[in-house]
């Protein structure tokens, strides 16, 4: 089997991928700031980095895997007050709304998932050693500086200059030594959640928590750092400093996924085209969704239109009838096997297309094979490999439970459906209508054909 070769950001080159430990790797993934429900664009960095872990376990390494949560930030705040519930609530509420999305999509759980507020202590010691080292400062009216211009590097992510910088807006620039320094710590203000520091009582700064995070359960260094594109600056450059001004090498390598964009901007919700998970879900199965959010090169933008969602949908029910039919001429589940094309394509930095084109001729080899038990157990088995690894694996327990759902709900639009016919045969069209209606509010499109009703969701 070749080696794993994956893209970094920081050289702009793809190159083997050495562990700083053999056969164990840590990586850090910066997750949800909870304060909206996820919509598309949130959950492709989750499905991205899962398909990486699980390649990764493939390949025989013990990950440890920390995705974090940001529960304390100016736009939850904000949401509060919106919403007229406490700041903590708001970022509960939300924070079971990624978990969920998480779940429905096979999205492994991570092996921690810190949240920032819980983690005050570890921002305290790493500001003091900033402060002690002379790397930031505290001007006395509760803020805490990173003194940008005496770092030894700076901007080594985003290969940008200093001077070209316009000033971090996180705080007053009343008591900045430099424009540009930014907020390890903030000041509290009137009404907003604080927490006691030597330099005074205030909240963490968004960059800094993850840092301290980070440091917490992967050590002074560790392999892997993802997260968006969006995130190389401020925040990843800004967490690059800060860490190996403590004296911390931080993070090896460096791994950031497009976007799902929408009439080719990225989506957010500045730009009111978002499109949140539990919408999407009324449309397709979370394997669906899963299929389609990983069907692109992590690196590789993603412009998303629901005509792409319901063909790539389409797409893997091909694969689905191809597995079931490989069950009945087996009797059996296939046996899944990592195929070495498929592990070739996996390797040169999750080549994920490839590894598509990979199943799709595996399907063509064993549905021109008759019935063939011999070729269609190969390739069924290469299939199954493959999926395990993109989390779409039919069989796999979430999407198991999901499909026994769905044909809970299909019996029950069926027998819906039968009455609507007997209401038409006896001419009460009104009751007809009603019943036609009510599917309808289910997400139901119902096609009245020659051969009788057809529907769909």
């Amino acid at each position: 089997m070749s080696a794993l070769n994956l893209y970094d950001t920081k050289t702009r080159s793809v190159a083997p991928f050495k562990s700083l430990k053999p056969k164990q790797v840590g990586i850090y993934l910066c997750g949800a700031t909870v304060q909206a429900p996820p919509h598309i664009g949130h959950i492709r960095s989750g499905v991205n980095f899962d398909i990486l872990r699980r390649w990764l376990i493939a390949s025989g390494y013990e990950v440890t895997f920390v995705r974090n949560v940001t529960d304390i930030d100016d736009k939850i705040l904000h949401k509060a007050v919106h919403e007229e519930i406490p700041w903590w609530a708001v970022a509960m509420k939300y924070e079971r709304a990624f978990t969920d999305a998480y779940n429905t999509l096979n999205v492994l759980p991570p092996t921690y998932e810190p949240r920032a507020t819980g983690h005050i202590t570890q921002m305290i010691n790493l500001m003091q050693i900033l402060i002690d080292n002379g790397s930031a400062y505290a001007p006395g009216n509760g803020d805490v500086y990173l003194e940008v211009r005496k770092l030894k590097e700076y901007l080594t992510l985003s290969n940008q200059k200093l001077d070209d910088l316009q000033s971090a807006e996180d705080a007053d620039l009343t008591y900045k030594k430099d424009p540009r320094d930014f907020a390890l710590w903030k000041a509290a203000k009137a009404g907003d959640p604080s927490w006691p520091t030597p330099w005074g009582d205030g909240r963490p700064g968004w960059h800094l928590e993850c840092s301290a995070m980070a440091h917490a359960y992967l050590g002074e260094a560790f392999d892997i750092h993802g997260g968006g594109l969006d995130l190389i600056f401020p925040h990843h450059e800004n967490e690059i400093a800060q860490s190996q001004a403590a004296g911390y090498k931080f993070a090896n390598t460096w791994m950031h996924n497009a976007w799902v964009t929408t009439s080719g901007e990225k989506m957010s919700k500045s730009l009111g085209n978002s499109l949140q998970v539990q919408e999407i879900l009324k449309k397709v199965r979370g394997i669906e969704l899963r299929w389609y959010l990983g069907s692109a090169h992590y690196r590789s933008m993603l412009e998303f239109s629901f005509e792409a969602l319901a063909e790539s949908a389409t797409a893997f029910r091909r694969v689905e009838a191809f597995l079931a039919r490989a069950k009945s001429v087996l009797g059996a589940e296939p046996q899944p096997v990592i195929a070495a094309e498929f592990a070739a394509a996996m390797n040169d930095d999750l080549a994920v297309p490839q590894a598509l084109a990979f199943i799709a001729e595996s399907m063509r080899i064993g549905n021109t094979s008759a019935d063939d038990k011999k070729v269609i157990a190969k390739t069924a088995g290469e299939v199954r490999g493959a999926l395990s690894i993109l989390g779409c694996d039919p069989v796999d327990a979430v999407f198991a439970a999901s499909k026994s759902n769905d044909a809970a709900m299909d019996g029950l639009i069926k027998l819906a459906l039968e009455q609507r016919e007997a209401a038409r045969l006896r001419k009460d069209f009104a009751a007809a209508d009603a019943i036609r209606d009510q599917i309808a509010s289910l997400g139901v499109i119902v096609e009245d054909t020659p051969n009788g009703p057809r529907w769909s969701y």
